[in-house]
């Protein structure tokens, strides 16, 4: 009731142009109200935004170089480790060699046939020695790349009868990888061999290097006893190869069960110009 008395009065008062100008007046208030309330609502949901994703890109670059940083611990400590093998280990090997065979026209003959053995136990320890020290060295890998990296640790494994190692290469295709994301790759087989030796009980372990026009993908297979994934997840083994993999942008891929083996799978995106 006092809503239409106020109305009726304000009718008398105004005309009917005047009423429809007030309305259209209060609209187009009400209006430019509305929509600056909704641009200051999504100023603010994108400063907002922009916050939260500037504070996941910093810690994403944090993890990186953290990871970055523990990988070049990692590599250099991996690389001293194979220098004192080849200059320490590997020159005492030689030496203990070299007085062997000096002394070998010495040695009676009911004797002779384990001073033999010994002598090649050694140069066998000799020649293991320096390919271990090959292996660690990231300096060597860069040098002699991915390819025959794994090549000459499969070569290593079948010399010492721990597995039936094999490597097949399909495509080929002009491109580079990168020499630091060839160490990472590398590092990550190198690890699924020596937990394969150590734990799976396996008799073969099978490598194959697929060259794509777009990637790069690797299979390594074992035949052992295998293993449970979501047990396995809490150990530092996987952890490292899967964050090793995160660093280089490559697809990781693993799959187990109990008396099944294990299967892994990489795929490394190859940058086109």
């Amino acid at each position: 009731m006092v809503l239409s008395s106020l109305y009726m009065q304000v009718e008398k008062e105004l005309g009917q142009d005047d009423i429809t100008l007030l309305i259209a007046a209060s609209s187009i208030v009400l209006i430019i109200l509305l929509v600056t309330v909704v641009m200051l609502f999504v100023y603010f949901q994108k400063k907002k935004l922009k916050f939260i994703l500037d504070r996941q890109d910093a810690e994403r670059r944090y993890l990186e170089e953290l990871a970055n940083a523990q990988l070049e611990t990692q590599e250099q400590t991996l690389k001293n480790i194979g220098w004192e093998l080849h200059d320490n280990v590997g020159q005492l090997l030689s030496v203990a060699n070299m007085q062997l065979n000096v002394i070998s026209t010495e040695v009676p003959e009911d004797t002779k046939i384990r001073f033999e053995e010994t002598r090649d136990i050694i140069n066998k320890s000799l020649k293991e020695v320096r390919a271990l020290s090959k292996s660690l060295n990231s300096d060597v890998i860069q040098n002699i790349g991915l390819e025959k990296s794994i090549k000459n640790e499969i070569e290593r494994f079948n010399k010492l009868k721990f597995v039936d190692a094999t490597l097949k290469i399909k495509g080929r295709h002009d491109y580079e990888i990168n020499p630091k994301d060839e160490i990472i790759i590398f590092r990550i087989l190198q690890e699924f061999m020596s937990n394969s030796i150590k734990h799976s009980k396996a008799k073969n372990l099978n490598v194959t290097l697929n060259y794509l026009i777009d990637k790069l993908n690797i299979e390594i297979t074992d035949d052992g006893i295998g293993f449970n994934i979501k047990e396995a997840k809490k150990g530092s083994g996987l952890i490292n190869m899967e964050s090793r993999a995160k660093l280089i942008n490559t697809d990781f891929s693993i799959k187990s069960s109990e008396n099944q083996g294990v299967s892994l799978t990489l795929s490394y995106p190859i940058k086109t110009s």
